[in-house]
């Protein structure tokens, strides 16, 4: 969950490393540091808490800019937020210097077996792994050698994605990765690695996805990639479709504005590519529909808000395809995996396709030979790949934390899916055209969910949300939505609920916030309502037009019923942003969180 990038052989350094720093920010914002050298004896070491921005501060006014160098922001999971804390981890020696993105299970083992002459100056278990390969180099070995062994003492549950340089080689990078994405980035005028291409996409589009215990030496003009087994290999390069504008805000003031705003483009973007100009679906294959179809059951894994768009693809594909599905939060699944049907088939929904997690799930199941589709927005990711099947999301980049348009994106792929396996009963191509206009048409009420966002969270601790049906899914998200980035203590929950313990939370000017577009349940979820008013709530209908009454605080538009979640989380997204706004935080990085979680 934390952000690596590093350049060799470029004639300035500096820009490069905080420029993909900035664009890594949504993976860690506790700390960053740079190391840089230009191969000639001189660098520098700068490190500091906070956001990149205040990194760069400090090394623009230090005007060392180098030629190679890495640099690193960080979530933390060792050690509090500090400089000390902060990567690089430089050895004692001041030879070696490394960052590293993962978790080594071991590392008080490996300090107390190796290192207790050795005084350490963090609690990172990253310090632990620099101070091995200083040690192994002093006793003779080479740099690569005295890295491999490093590497070779881990855990085997130990995930890492490392970069290290000595100061003894100033233009090579060393870089080795297990469970943790890593890529090397190739061009005419210099070389980096990155966990993540579109950090480096001002330096290349081309770029060589590393596998699981890889380890790659990269120079200015040269790289070269060791499997686990330490044969070296070809790896194929792929090229970056993105536009380095894709990442940048414009003129926006925050990603996930911006991002809110691009779902009706996603969903049209969605719907040409698995739709033909007649109508006919396209882009899943039959080797996929032909091997769900022999599955008597579907298991939908993932985590947060994907876990919450599973909820809403569950109704879809037993629905629509007669298919009975589960929905599985991946980090409970992994340790504690239910009793499985004779013929499982497994979907992984995942934003960037390196949960943690969900990886632990699918290596598991793999090892029991069930067949598995990854749906992901990145296509070169872990899960992607290792996954039998693959299909994309198309929501392009998605940088702030607070998910929006990935969760449209992967209800829309998994109702696509779901009628290739079945009949929706409609024209489900036609009706998501008209979902776009409608996604577009309330994301141009702005001012109205600002107005709803003042009335009823200003000073507000706690907030609830609240549906019966696809509704509580979709309340499940809103929930996750308000709280991640306000901090505003929320629940989302099925309204038939509140009776059986958590209207006892309800009190004077409470907010309750109720989304209703199910017809079947409508006459209740307003009961509902009206109890949690009884009791001094301050209670907001969002209800489907067909549904609406005077007085509602918002009037969806109207689409086919099971997909009205696409427009029902709408209002929750922006409402979401604009309490945020007005507390004065930043709506993009909210404390503690990262956006790809690839930690268990």
């Amino acid at each position: 969950m934390c952000g690596i990038v590093g350049v060799t052989g470029v004639s300035k350094a500096l820009p490069y490393l905080l420029q993909g720093l900035q664009k890594l920010e949504y993976r860690g914002y506790d700390s960053a540091g740079v190391y840089l050298t230009d191969g000639a004896g001189q660098d520098a070491f700068i490190k500091e808490k906070g956001r990149v921005s205040q990194l760069a501060a400090k090394a623009e006014k230090n005007g060392f800019e180098g030629t190679a160098g890495i640099a690193h922001t960080r979530w933390a999971t060792h050690g509090n937020v500090s400089i000390e804390n902060a990567h690089p981890q430089k050895s004692a020696d001041n030879r070696f210097y490394l960052v590293h993105n993962g978790v080594i299970e071991n590392y008080q083992e490996l300090k107390d077996i190796y290192l207790n002459n050795v005084t350490l100056v963090s609690q990172t278990d990253t310090e632990i792994a620099v101070q091995l390969v200083a040690k192994f180099a002093a006793e003779g070995m080479t740099t690569e050698a005295a890295f491999r062994k490093m590497i070779s003492l881990l855990a085997g549950n130990s995930a890492y994605g490392f970069l290290l340089i000595d100061q003894q080689e100033p233009e090579t990078l060393y870089a080795a990765k297990k469970k943790s994405p890593l890529l090397v980035g190739l061009s005419d005028h210099g070389n980096a690695v990155t966990s993540d291409a579109t950090a480096m996409i001002d330096l290349t589009k081309e770029f060589i996805d590393l596998q699981d215990g890889d380890l790659a030496i990269v120079k200015p003009d040269q790289v070269t990639i060791y499997d686990e087994q330490e044969q070296k290999v070809d790896r194929p390069s792929f090229t970056l479709t993105i536009d380095p504008e894709d990442t940048d805000k414009g003129a926006y003031p925050y990603y996930m504005l911006k991002e809110i705003d691009e779902q009706a483009v996603v969903t049209r973007k969605i719907a040409g590519h698995y739709f033909g100009e007649n109508g006919e679906l396209q882009g899943i294959g039959c080797a996929i529909t032909d091997k769900m179809a022999e599955a008597d059951r579907l298991y939908i894994v993932a985590a947060g808000t994907s876990y919450h768009a599973g909820l809403v693809g569950k109704r879809y594909f037993e629905q629509w395809a007669n298919l009975p599905t589960e929905v599985h939060i991946a980090s409970e699944f992994a340790y504690d995996q239910p009793k499985l049907s004779d013929k499982p088939f497994f979907i992984f929904l995942s934003q960037s396709g390196e949960t943690a997690d969900s990886r632990e799930v699918l290596d598991n199941i793999k090892k029991q030979g069930y067949p598995a589709l990854t749906i992901a927005n990145v296509m070169n990711s872990t899960l992607t790949r290792e996954a039998d099947f693959a299909l994309p999301l198309l929501a392009g980049p998605e940088i702030a934390v607070a998910s929006t348009k990935a969760y449209t994106a992967q209800i829309l792929v998994q109702a696509i899916l779901a009628s290739a396996l079945g009949e929706p009963g409609f024209d489900l191509k036609a009706e998501l055209a008209k979902v776009a206009v409608e996604i577009q048409a309330i994301t141009d009420e702005k001012e109205v969910f600002q107005q709803i966002a003042a009335d009823a969270l200003t000073d507000q601790r706690s907030a609830f949300y609240l549906g019966r049906g696809l509704d509580a899914a979709v309340a499940l998200e809103a929930a996750l939505k308000l709280k991640e980035i306000s901090y505003i203590q929320t629940e989302g929950f099925a309204a038939g609920e509140l009776k059986h313990g958590t209207i006892s939370l309800i009190e004077e000017g409470t907010p309750v916030f109720a989304l209703l577009t199910q017809s079947k349940t409508a006459g209740l979820l307003r009961g509902e309502v009206a109890q949690v008013a009884a009791r001094g709530a301050k209670t907001f209908i969002f209800a489907s037009k067909d549904l609406a009454k005077e007085g509602d605080a918002f009037v969806l538009p109207q689409v086919q019923e099971l997909l009205m979640p696409l427009l029902a989380v709408i209002p929750a997204q922006l409402i979401a942003y604009y309490a945020t706004l007005a507390r004065d935080l930043d709506v993009d990085r909210p404390r503690n969180l990262a956006k790809s979680v690839t930690v268990q």
